[in-house]
């Protein structure tokens, strides 16, 4: 029998990766979405191309406003850092970037939570990666296992498998400890389109990424080191 998974797609590199593992793993797929505010939207329209493309068993879009709080450089005023050297990016003396969105994977993981409650799914799966990041706090694996034994302490399904000895809610991050070329390879071989994704956290009008800002630096030095091509537009002198 297949199991239900929620697997939260953010239209993302990562996360369409992400989904192609869960499905080849056996799980229908139940793909999670949020328009939280973000400058980025047409990651949404990506994760509808992507959701369809994989062929998700459902497809949700949440809509919530962290734009309200502000406090990020994706939901507010403040710009995004460009050119950035890859040294900068990844050091932890650096501190976290003005990109980093306060709570984002907390907020977006409870909802995921809730919805496999609904859909008797014990599997979350989530594109979190500790290695080629911005440094982001709610990226690391002492943070997801923080919340995996929260889960199994706030859900009807993690308190009836304790007695029960079944397997409580699982919070699968498949890619966490993988390089960006590692996960563009990964994903290769499982088919996935990634000319229907979006990274950039600054796209132009015309939907080119902007070539400049940490998620696009990363993507392109993780294709060149997979010795592949990356089949999205850059802006000029951007890829």
């Amino acid at each position: 029998m297949t199991k239900n998974a929620v697997v939260l797609l953010s239209g993302g590199l990562d996360s369409a990766t992400v989904m192609a593992i869960a499905a080849v793993c056996g799980f229908a797929c139940h793909a999670l979405s949020f328009r939280y505010g973000q400058r980025h939207e047409a990651e949404i329209e990506a994760a509808k191309a992507v959701a369809k493309s994989q062929g998700a068993a459902a497809h949700a879009v949440m809509e919530i406003d962290l734009g309200a709080f502000g406090g990020s450089a994706l939901t507010g005023d403040m710009e995004v850092p460009k050119g950035r050297a890859m040294e900068e990016i990844s050091s932890a003396e650096s501190g976290i970037p003005v990109t980093y969105v306060p709570a984002r994977n907390t907020i977006f993981l409870s909802f995921a939570l809730a919805w496999a409650e609904t859909l008797d799914a014990r599997d979350i799966f989530i594109g979190v990666n500790a290695l080629d990041y911005s440094g982001y706090p709610d990226c690391r694996p002492e943070y997801i296992e923080a919340f995996q034994k929260m889960a199994n302490l706030a859900t009807k399904a993690g308190v009836e498998s304790e007695g029960a000895g079944t397997t409580g809610m699982t919070i699968h991050t498949p890619l966490i400890e993988m390089t960006k070329a590692e996960i563009i390879a990964m994903g290769a071989k499982l088919d996935v389109d990634y000319a229907l994704t979006v990274s950039c956290y600054d796209p132009l009008d015309d939907g080119r990424a902007c070539g400049g800002c940490d998620a696009c630096l990363l993507r392109l030095k993780g294709f060149a080191e997979a010795g592949l091509s990356d089949p999205i537009a850059y802006a000029a002198g951007g890829g």
